[in-house]
């Protein structure tokens, strides 16, 4: 097998800070609990301690595994950032996390972008799943499945993976792999043509999807983070053009009054719009 470099020098042109010395490559892999195979139903990834959603974890926790076996067959000394990206309590089973992993808990006072910047190479998600709205995708919705319609970004209709993506290129990071629902990569795919997939289930509904089994999606997934990886110099990151605008609309009954606390401006009793000449602050 062909391995990477382990240690390279960070005096790419791609990233923002140029210096001569050699560092080992970094990986941030952002998780998400509605993606893995296996989790098709919103009791499996709500708030609370029920066997439904320790199922989905140990599913999740899983494939994250999975996804650093992949980088590391590909970079055997690289450092791996797990984010425990998801809102409702977490997602990941820390005493069963890879022990190559460093892992960022769910808990208070982390925002966006979650510690990510430019001293990461890389940015995988693991577990995700597709912006609401989405035919037939399973558990899709963006951030809030119970308050949001939707997020525009510079007038365009994004999810989950658009934004921490466009935090990524701020930073001059590439997301170079995704795992989850067959639609969530799909859209991945539209959004950064070169990126490499794998897709977990296939979504027939919102709570209903023809799953792999977990020893194939995790076979799946280390196999295209491996190719990922080796793939790194043709995924290119997000790039967007300032100023930018994010446009926020609330489901009928929710109140748009924490955004306006936010500094966001109100568009109708449903929308509110904040722009801004820095990506990262349109998200904090």
């Amino acid at each position: 097998m062909v391995q990477l470099e382990s240690r390279r020098c960070r005096g790419r042109s791609s990233k923002t800070r140029v210096d001569t010395e050699c560092e080992t490559v970094k990986y941030f892999i952002m998780t998400d609990l509605e993606g893995p195979a296996g989790v098709n139903r919103w009791a499996q990834t709500r708030e609370g301690e029920t066997p439904e959603k320790a199922a989905a974890m140990r599913l999740l926790t899983g494939e994250v595994n999975a996804a650093i076996d992949g980088i590391r067959d590909a970079d055997p000394e690289a450092e791996v950032v797990v984010w425990d990206g998801h809102g409702a309590g977490g997602g990941l089973l820390f005493e069963a996390i890879h022990p190559a992993a460093k892992v960022i808990m769910h808990g208070q006072g982390m925002g966006a972008p979650h510690t990510l910047d430019a001293t990461y190479d890389a940015l995988l998600f693991i577990g995700q799943h597709a912006m609401a709205g989405t035919p037939n995708a399973p558990l899709c919705h963006t951030y809030s499945s119970r308050t949001i319609h939707h997020y525009k970004l510079n007038g365009t209709l994004v999810g989950e993976i658009a934004c921490v993506s466009a935090m990524a290129g701020a930073f001059n990071v590439p997301a170079i792999f995704l795992s989850g629902d067959d639609k969530a990569c799909a859209e991945a795919r539209v959004l950064i043509p070169n990126i490499k997939t794998a897709p977990t289930k296939e979504g027939l509904g919102i709570e209903l999807a023809l799953h792999l089994s977990p020893e194939r999606a995790r076979g799946e997934i280390r196999s295209g983070a491996r190719h990922a990886v080796h793939s790194m110099a043709q995924i290119h990151p997000v790039a967007l053009t300032a100023p930018y605008e994010l446009e926020v609309r609330m489901l009928e009954g929710c109140s748009i009054g924490r955004y306006l606390e936010r500094g966001y401006v109100r568009v109708d009793a449903s929308t509110v719009v904040r722009r801004t000449l820095d990506l990262i602050s349109l998200f904090q």
